[in-house]
């Protein structure tokens, strides 16, 4: 059996559970994460994103199907967009404007122009390229920019994002890959052995009365991590856990720090 593959053509589109419109959304899919369809319905596409191996389902009329030789472009020649600048790209056959999000990501392009299966865009503001070597000295800012970003299960925006894809997202503009989970995340980086060594970009696992990780954020130094809980934003960490100025008490027990960069 051919594999079938599609792209997100759009800002930013819900990855459900289930093939519905009532069901959860577990994650959100943003401009130029491409996918594996797994299969389809009338109204649904059940995919596997390639960035990260999550699987779920979105609607049919939210992508672009494309061939393998697109994929395998997108899969070494891509662009994610970071903060610095506003992402607008036009439609030339619609001639709309899309307004990307930070974290998207545009294939390599010629002349201000890309291609998306049938479709072609032009991108009107050149996108900055991310830097892995301004990783230590941008991380902190770059995180900053979500803050009060209200907390959205399955979100990876900044009109709503969960701990997880707030992390993911971050870590994505500056070319670091992680998973889609906070448990999925622990497995990866550099175990840091002691609070005290943790700097600026670490990520802070912590987990619940049996063991399980639910929850990650991102350290910012000076024992404040920054994360998405109810709203992103900034606490106090020390060894037994985030410390809630807000509710005067531990809201996270801290099971483990890595790092990635």
């Amino acid at each position: 059996m051919n594999q079938i593959f599609g792209v997100c053509n759009l800002a930013l589109v819900p990855l459900r559970a289930e093939p519905s419109d009532r069901s959860e959304m577990i994650s959100q899919l943003l401009f130029g994460d491409h996918f594996e369809i797994l299969s389809r319905n009338e109204s649904w596409v059940q995919i596997l994103s390639a960035y990260d191996d999550y699987e779920g389902w979105i609607d049919h009329k939210q992508f672009a199907e494309v061939d393998a030789e697109t994929i395998e472009i997108l899969n070494n020649e891509n662009i994610i967009l970071g903060l610095k600048i506003h992402h607008p790209v036009r439609h030339l056959i619609t001639e709309e404007i899309i307004n990307l999000v930070a974290g998207s990501s545009l294939p390599a392009y010629e002349n201000g122009r890309f291609r998306i299966g049938e479709n072609i865009y032009s991108v009107l503001h050149p996108p900055l390229k991310p830097d892995l070597n301004s990783f230590a000295s941008e991380i902190v800012n770059t995180a900053k920019f979500y803050l009060n970003t209200p907390y959205q299960w399955g979100g990876r925006s900044p009109f709503g994002i969960d701990c997880s894809g707030f992390c993911q997202v971050v870590f994505k503009q500056f070319g670091i890959r992680i998973k889609r989970d906070a448990w999925q995340q622990a497995l990866q980086g550099n175990t840091v052995d002691f609070l005290q060594q943790a700097r600026p970009g670490d990520l802070a696992f912590f987990d619940n009365a049996e063991g399980k990780i639910i929850h990650v954020g991102i350290m910012l130094g000076n024992n404040r991590i920054i994360h998405a809980s109810g709203r992103v934003k900034i606490d106090e960490i020390d060894t037994e856990g985030i410390y809630s100025a807000e509710l005067k008490r531990y809201s996270h027990k801290l099971r483990i720090i890595k790092r990635f960069a």
